[in-house]
């Protein structure tokens, strides 16, 4: 298969990139499962905007902080100037955000924010975002969208890439050779015992991206969420219990129903606090109370989570719910520069897989949806500006598929591959980490 430009994922940045590109391009975008079984749909919270032009230094202090200022502050500028454009883009797309009766869009805080700069759409932002977008990618003649779906490999020469080997559920490998060619995979969180992610999620890109030498950065910064709902099958998807609930004022208690930690506090501090309290408990789980927030606020702005939380047997509105820390974001991944190029020539990653150090050692809320759309677009910017290099995209290589017909065994090893590689980075910048031993052996209880 031919095309001028390959996407693999069809998550928010995915999307987004498309639609970004001239509706004159052919673009073909793979996906693993279905289309929208992508982490981007279970985004609850919010989207980050600069709405208040007195809030930019708070809101760049507040990324900054979240991220134990190990951020890059160009790439943190560029998100949050470009947040109005994005949003209104979005709007245009069809996006509906919370509004007032005047019609003002409605912003809500989480937890590390100094102040109210998150867009959201109730409790399922994401879901809002990610599904008008691939209505808008639907329409597009020349974006080909093929589900079920996997790369296998990239094809490379001459550190250039020109599209990959991807092979459909029960099919042979085959080749889609490309002019340029966009990692949008997603995270890491079928890797971990317990997750927020889908499971298919498991870092496939990472491995091809070490076995053709492209530069990874921060391997071990990763995010665990603090508050996901407790089950004990473990094999189960954590589902998230919003930090919007605690910026609207839902409590955290341990198992006497006493507080021990402020709710706003940054995620990973958050995390060590509720860990502390299990221990010190004895149980799998904290408590968290969701009535604070208001039996209105939480039908309006939670209904997805109420309704979860019934099915699971709990009414958030007369007890409290078992809340328990799970992996949640990837804050590394592969090393992009601020137009999301990698360090291998016509290949891009964008969205979660990719690393422009925006975030830091650690995800300040909100600032997700939003970094992946502001490094989408100028990815798409930059590939509009690149030449058609069609001598090399047209020679036949690999001449041989055969090496990948067993797909499932070499997904197999990727997963072996990136967890090994997590370990690694995680023993070799303990220091960098700042955790002792004991919390090191907390971290890879999770892996």
């Amino acid at each position: 298969m031919k095309t001028d430009i390959l996407i693999v994922g069809s998550g928010c940045s995915a999307l987004y990139l498309a639609l970004n590109l001239p509706e004159e391009t052919d673009v073909v975008i793979i996906t693993k499962k279905d289309a929208e079984s992508s982490d981007s749909f279970l985004a609850q919270g919010g989207m980050c905007m600069w709405h208040d032009p007195d809030d930019f230094n708070a809101y760049m202090e507040d990324t900054l902080r979240a991220g134990h200022y190990e951020n890059d502050r160009r790439s943190v500028e560029l998100m949050i100037r470009s947040s109005p454009e994005v949003a209104r883009d979005l709007a245009r797309y069809g996006v509906e955000f919370q509004k007032d009766e005047q019609g003002r869009p409605v912003f809500t805080r989480e937890g590390a924010h100094s102040s109210s700069r998150i867009l959201f759409h109730a409790d399922q932002t994401g879901r809002e975002i990610t599904s008008k977008l691939l209505a808008q990618v639907r329409k597009r003649s020349r974006v080909r969208l093929l589900e079920y779906t996997t790369m296998l490999d990239l094809l490379c020469r001459d550190d250039r890439c020109f599209g990959a080997v991807v092979q459909k559920d029960g099919g042979e490998p085959y080749a889609i050779r490309a002019n340029a060619t966009v990692l949008a995979t997603g995270g890491i969180g079928g890797l971990f015992r317990h997750s927020t992610n889908y499971r298919h999620l498991t870092g496939d890109a990472l491995a091809i991206a070490m076995k053709h030498g492209i530069a990874l950065e921060h391997l071990d910064y990763i995010q665990v969420h603090p508050t996901t709902l407790y089950v004990k099958d473990a094999r189960e998807r954590s589902f998230l219990i919003s930090e919007s609930l605690r910026g609207e004022g839902a409590r955290l208690y341990g198992k006497n129903g006493e507080p021990f930690a402020d709710e706003l506090l940054p995620r990973d501090v958050l995390t060590e606090k509720i860990l502390e309290q299990m221990e010190k408990d004895g149980e799998d789980h904290v408590w968290e109370d969701l009535r604070p927030v208001g039996r209105e606020a939480l039908r309006s702005h939670f209904p997805n989570i109420v309704e979860h939380c019934r099915k699971m047997g709990y009414d958030v509105f007369s007890q409290c719910i078992p809340v328990v820390p799970a992996q949640h974001y990837f804050m590394g991944g592969i090393k992009v520069d601020h137009e999301s190029r990698t360090t291998m020539g016509r290949l891009y990653a964008v969205g979660e897989t990719a690393c422009n150090g925006v975030h830091g050692r650690n995800r300040l809320a909100s600032n997700s949806l939003l970094e992946s759309l502001v490094f989408a677009k100028r990815a798409a910017q930059d590939i509009c500006g690149l030449k058609k290099d069609e001598g090399e995209a047209q020679r036949t290589f690999p001449a041989d598929l055969s090496a990948y017909r067993d797909g499932g065994r070499i997904l197999q090893d990727y997963r072996r591959q990136v967890k090994d590689a997590i370990r690694r980075t995680g023993a070799e910048a303990a220091d960098g980490l700042c955790e002792d031993a004991a919390e090191q052996e907390r971290r890879r209880e999770y892996v």
